[in-house]
């Protein structure tokens, strides 16, 4: 393979036919060496198309179906989930943009082969899935007001969300980069959907990089959208019809379930969950680890911290950058200031002690954390604060034991330490705030006075067993009900679809199964019922 500059590819780039004569040159090379493959989905789309056309053959006509991907693994995803509703009688169109990452520009030739490249798979199932490559159309000549506004605020939401910061300058380079590709994106998308309308768009997330513009232009088109994203365990996903799903909008498998009370093998199934959760173990398709450690007991814990018989707040994070914080303030500008503030309100209590848990989550990350934002704003805290970072061997239950009161952003922590009989203030949009069992501060003012009040009158305000119950019985909800089944998980997609080819998904075992969701994902109602793992 040719040892060729960006620069070199920029000039070849722009020669024609040079992305044709380097596939079939340096192909075996290029699918060896470069990570933009799609050589799983090459393999499968043969037997993927001859089972989906023979479902197809027996299905009625569906919908006209929209399916948004960008990135190659996605577009993989997206194909398959594509031709499972090509096989259920839809008329499925995949459109897409063949990105490598969403971290930087691609130089020209990489990018024009990539397109070639990705044309020349997915053009196997013609006939079946139209595919189309959004970035070979004409973009629209400029966006609608509304539109544009849309666009911009989803590129500061990208720069937060890649580069894991609060703090964002437009004028930054990586946002600059961000905004010319969502500018493309939104007006290509809109090129593609205002001259061939379908009855419903299907996008990934919602919320960041192409697919919240993607949203955005479906939103401003009217069309119906569907978004979903997936959640810890395998098997499942999350859906949402006309809204972002990372919002985890719950209200309405809250109201399904009409606050009836636990059945036993309900609560069983919650308190499993919360125990391995506790404990450092996994729990049912699920191979994430919660805590790093195992619990190690309270007051083992009270001496390696150094902390005394001062009553005790837990303020725990979340991740930064994290899409679930995206435009969830209410009352602070950044979960940055939310954090500095209370600090500074502890400095003028010495008579209590708070504690910064950073999620335990951000060892999976890339970027900085949440403890260097606090340290590099507070390099000095005071005696009462401690803060335990990320990779500290300290399991987040002991802490809990020792809280007389928890202070969330939009973490689940703050859920279950209500669970714990603990009360909590959320200051934060979480999906769980205003659901009788959090207490939910609208301003600064009343943040301040409710930290008081909980001081002053702790009997008054800590959670009844009415709302020690409401949250578990939420919380039993929001892990068990509102995930949809799914056979493909994202991660392992491919191990996933060994176990659920797509003949045995689209038939009768897959569909008493999965049915229902790949019903949901096309637009029909959801069906907010009770179903278990198998």
């Amino acid at each position: 393979m040719p040892a060729w500059t960006d620069l070199t590819k920029d000039i070849l780039g722009r020669l024609p036919y040079t992305p044709e004569l380097y596939h079939w040159l340096y192909r075996q090379h290029y699918q060896q060496y470069n990570r933009y493959n799609l050589k799983r989905l090459e393999k499968n789309l043969p037997a993927l198309c001859e089972q989906a056309a023979a479902f197809a053959r027996q299905s009625p006509r569906g919908k006209r179906v929209f399916i948004f991907a960008s990135i190659y693994y996605w577009i993989e995803q997206c194909a398959v989930i594509g031709l499972a509703l090509t096989g259920q009688g839809h008329q499925v169109t995949l459109g897409y943009y063949p990105y490598y990452d969403y971290r930087s520009f691609a130089n020209r030739f990489d990018q024009r082969y990539r397109s070639f490249y990705t044309r020349t798979i997915l053009k196997r199932s013609q006939g079946l899935m139209e595919a189309v490559d959004l970035l070979q159309l004409p973009p629209a000549p400029q966006l609608p007001a509304e539109l544009q506004r849309a666009v911009d605020a989803i590129s500061l939401y990208d720069t937060q969300y890649v580069l894991h910061v609060e703090e964002v300058e437009p004028e930054s380079e990586f946002c600059r980069m961000r905004q010319a590709y969502n500018d493309l994106t939104a007006r290509t998308t809109l090129t593609w959907l205002q001259a061939d309308r379908p009855d419903v768009i299907i996008i990934p997330n919602g919320i960041v990089i192409e697919y919240g513009v993607a949203y955005q232009v479906a939103h401003y088109l009217g069309i119906p959208i569907v978004t979903f994203e997936f959640s810890e365990e395998h098997e499942q996903l999350w859906l949402a019809h006309n809204d972002e799903v990372i919002r985890q909008n719950t209200d309405a498998v809250w109201q399904a379930s009409d606050h009836r009370p636990l059945q036993p093998e309900q609560r069983r199934d919650i308190e499993a969950l919360e125990k391995a959760r506790q404990s450092a173990r996994t729990f049912g398709r699920s191979e994430r680890l919660w805590q790093d450690v195992p619990p190690q007991g309270q007051e083992r814990l009270r001496q390696e911290l150094h902390l005394d018989e001062r009553p005790l707040t837990l303020l725990a994070t979340n991740v930064l950058g994290d899409s679930l914080i995206l435009g969830r303030n209410i009352f602070s500008q950044s979960m940055a200031e939310w954090i500095v503030r209370t600090v500074d309100y502890f400095a003028r209590r010495p008579d209590l002690q708070l504690v910064i848990r950073i999620h335990p989550g951000e060892r999976y990350e890339k970027g900085p954390s949440m403890a260097e934002v606090i340290r590099a704003q507070i390099p000095h805290l005071p005696e009462n604060v401690t803060l335990v970072g990320a990779l500290d061997k300290v399991n987040t239950y002991d802490l809990m034991a020792l809280a007389r009161l928890g202070l969330v952003y939009t973490t689940t922590t703050g859920m279950e330490m209500v669970m714990q009989g603990i009360p909590v203030i959320v200051a934060g949009d979480t999906h769980y705030r205003q659901r009788g069992f959090s207490i939910d501060p609208q301003t600064w003012e009343e943040y301040f006075q409710v930290i008081e009040d909980v001081f002053a009158r702790p009997q008054q305000h800590r959670p009844t067993p009415q709302q020690v119950d409401l949250a578990w019985n939420y919380a039993y909800r929001f892990f068990f009900q509102y995930p949809r089944p799914f056979p493909w998980h994202l991660v392992g997609f491919w191990e996933s679809y060994q176990t659920w080819p797509l003949a045995r998904v689209l038939g009768e075992q897959g569909q008493a199964k999965f049915g229902a969701t790949f019903r949901s994902l096309v637009g029909e109602p959801i069906e907010w019922t009770d179903w278990e793992l198998d």
